[in-house]
């Protein structure tokens, strides 16, 4: 998790796995919407695949990358009890409230 946490550091890495939510996408697809070169984006991705966040696929001569929901499970049940402390913290809806 400590990797997930370092990949997760870089803005330019978070908005890659934000383009990606909404579904796999090809290198040039992500160059396009983020504004990066192409090397430089390939260095992302290959940061994010080394950390399990994203799987890549080929289709002839397409790379297809697509994201990975397991290590931001990880992320996500680590920042529970964190969640739990800021919301009776800031009397906000916790999950003993109705909320998330």
């Amino acid at each position: 998790m400590t990797s997930t946490f370092a990949v997760l550091a870089d803005p330019r890495r978070r908005a890659i796995l934000d383009v990606l939510r909404a579904g796999e996408r090809p290198v040039n697809d992500l160059v396009e919407w983020l504004a990066l070169t192409q090397p430089a984006v390939s260095k992302h991705l290959r940061v994010l695949r080394d950390a399990g966040l994203v799987e890549v696929r080929r289709d002839a001569q397409r790379r297809w990358y697509r994201l990975r929901t397991a290590p931001l499970a990880e992320v996500d049940a680590w920042l529970a009890p964190y969640r739990r402390m800021w919301a009776d913290d800031l009397g906000g809806p916790g999950p003993d409230r109705g909320g998330q």
